[in-house]
């Protein structure tokens, strides 16, 4: 009798043509698949399955894209619009795959249906569109043809053999799926083989020679879809449990054929609060309601996903982070049990802007929980040794520059700890004692922190000089302080017209969203002219004729010059109060009709 044939895992089409014809897109794989041909029709994107070209026409050739991949379509108020990729770029490899970085992206719309739409539905179309191009210039999204990225090592390793024949997508982790929402007219019409998981996040690696060892470490971001936004824009939770900021970090090791893996995990306050935006520099934080359910929500999906939980908060105990520092342990004093612990350690109080070593003073704090818990660990045969059975979540406020600093030490007692028990270590031997490992692990600690925090912020991370050198350094802090103005300016005159892109993108919005909540402005009036780049310009002129007219004072000892002087700086007052007041005008906000929490 004949045995039966395992059944064949269809493989993503990793490089395809698309022609551009006037009334559809045509998508041809030209990686060696014999494929029939992709249609979309450029009407109402709709999709089909053809065998040939259609014929060409010798007057209008049709346009002709090398693409590497179809990222999904995106429905606004009338067209459809397909997202591809266009550009890419090796990564590096996870469990031998090859890994892409998306360097460039492309919006295809399929719109034609407008030319006969009313004029308002038109002009919605344009709005909305432009939200929409801000997608093609989405940072740190990765991808690969051939192993999912979205799944942890371990994850991978304990994959049923069943599911290991599933198509790429449907083996994703659907949290760090990034075209999760864009991905679903594809899955509904069973394109699987155009299906591409695409991850937002990091992927950073080095190797290191340690005496005639190979040391290879891979250091991988997942960023959670669940409550994605800006930093001002999303804070706190959301009333199922989801948090702003979710990040999962896996440290990797490979070191003669033994491969250990190592998770944390990052994520804003698990309270239903947040931050309004108002020209101030800390806007203050609003702590919506005290709801346990909310807390519990997010600490029992923890436990699901990852074991048992030690909640590491850095907050500062006084001022508006007093409050919500306050209010988190209040929460966990209801639900710390044998699986959920917490641990809270004031980062500015006791490491200040120059002791980060006192960070070890918090090592020792959770060095059991730790050891306890393990890492993932799989010998030189590939047989499962160890597995991780819990996590350490941490979390500041921003959940990046302290939270960075204080997982990249936790990732480097663990990586100590894993080369002493594969005997390149000895007992007493650090990753100080070789310098050129140590500014490898700084580096990749530090650019793994500077990706996170460019999708959430705008910019690179804070306290970048304490990942990267151990200490801080003078042009660390003139860095930070010139990062913490891009921040301010990001925060309140660009982020809410990305909070709203992105808010298309994950299809985070209501459905009576459509419609855009700031009245359209009167061309001419006073609203339309205004802006906060005049009102800064005058504010300054307003100082600097205050400055001159003082000047003058000494120079020709002219007491009108005070009173001039008194004239220009009042007004500069006035034209800052007047900003302060108006600040919902002024600032960026975000005008799409979405649920915040």
């Amino acid at each position: 009798m004949m045995e039966k044939a395992d059944p064949v895992v269809q493989k993503v089409y990793n490089r395809m043509r698309l022609w551009e014809f006037p009334e559809q897109y045509l998508v041809e794989p030209s990686d060696g698949s014999s494929a029939p041909f992709l249609a979309i029709s450029r009407y109402n994107g709709s999709f089909s399955i053809i065998d040939e070209l259609p014929q060409l026409s010798s007057h209008r050739a049709p346009k002709i894209w090398t693409i590497f991949g179809v990222v999904g379509t995106l429905k606004l108020f009338a067209g459809i619009y397909l997202l591809v990729i266009t550009e890419r770029e090796s990564a590096g490899t996870y469990v031998d795959k090859p890994i892409f970085r998306i360097s460039s992206m492309k919006i295809f719309p399929c719109d034609l249906s407008l030319k006969h739409a009313p004029e308002e539905h038109n002009r919605m179309e344009r709005e909305f569109s432009q939200l929409l191009y801000i997608a093609e210039t989405t940072p740190g999204l990765y991808f690969s043809y051939e192993v999912n990225l979205t799944l942890s090592l371990q994850r991978l390793h304990d994959l049923s053999e069943e599911s290991k024949l599933l198509p790429l997508w449907r083996q994703a982790d659907p949290r760090f799926l990034w075209n999760s929402y864009m991905s679903e007219l594809l899955i509904d019409n069973k394109l699987d083989p155009y299906l591409l998981p695409v991850m937002q996040g990091s992927f950073k690696s080095f190797q290191y020679a340690l005496g005639e060892n190979i040391l290879d470490v891979t250091l991988i971001a997942r960023r959670c879809n669940r409550r994605t936004g800006t930093r001002m824009w999303t804070r706190g939770a959301d009333s199922d449990g989801f948090v702003a900021n979710f990040i999962e970090t896996e440290q990797i090791i490979q070191l003669n054929g033994h491969i250990a893996s190592f998770i944390q995990v990052r994520g804003s306050i698990p309270l239903l609060w947040d931050q309004i935006v108002d020209l101030t520099y800390k806007p203050k934080f609003f702590i919506m309601d005290i709801e346990p359910h909310v807390v519990e929500k997010h600490f029992q999906d923890l436990n699901k996903k990852y074991g048992n939980v030690l909640a590491v908060n850095l907050v500062n105990k006084h001022g508006d982070e007093g409050r919500l520092c306050e209010q988190f342990g209040f929460a966990m004093q209801h639900i710390a049990s044998e699986k959920v612990r917490y641990r809270h350690f004031d980062f500015h109080k006791i490491c200040g802007e120059l002791y980060i070593e006192w960070l070890s003073i918090l090592y020792y704090q959770i060095e059991i929980f730790l050891y306890k818990n393990r890492y993932f660990l799989l010998n030189d045969k590939g047989e499962k040794v160890e597995k991780q059975i819990g996590v350490v979540r941490t979390n500041c406020i921003d959940c990046l520059d302290r939270t960075n600093v204080t997982q990249s030490m936790i990732a480097r007692k663990t990586l100590e700890s894993q080369l002493r028990r594969l005997g390149v270590f000895h007992i007493d031997e650090t990753i100080r004692m070789h310098p050129q490992l140590d500014e490898c692990f700084k580096n990749l600690w530090a650019n793994h922190g500077d990706d996170i925090s460019i999708q959430y912020t705008g910019t690179p991370a804070l306290k970048g000089d304490f990942v990267r050198f151990g200490k801080r350094t003078f042009c660390g802090i003139v860095k930070d302080g010139w990062i913490s103005l891009v921040r301010y300016y990001l925060n309140n005159f660009c982020d809410g017209t990305k909070q709203d892109a992105i808010d298309l993108l994950h299809g985070h919005f209501s459905a009576s969203g459509w419609l855009v909540v700031t009245p359209a402005m009167r061309n001419g009036s006073v609203e339309a002219m205004a802006s906060f780049p005049m009102a800064f310009s005058a504010i300054l002129s307003g100082i600097f004729y205050a400055m001159l007219s003082l000047i003058r004072v000494v120079d020709e000892h002219d007491p009108w010059n005070i009173i001039i002087s008194m004239m220009w700086g009042g007004m500069s007052y006035l034209v800052a109060m007047l900003v302060k007041a108006n600040a919902p005008f002024f600032c960026d906000r975000p005008r799409l009709n979405r649920p915040r929490l």
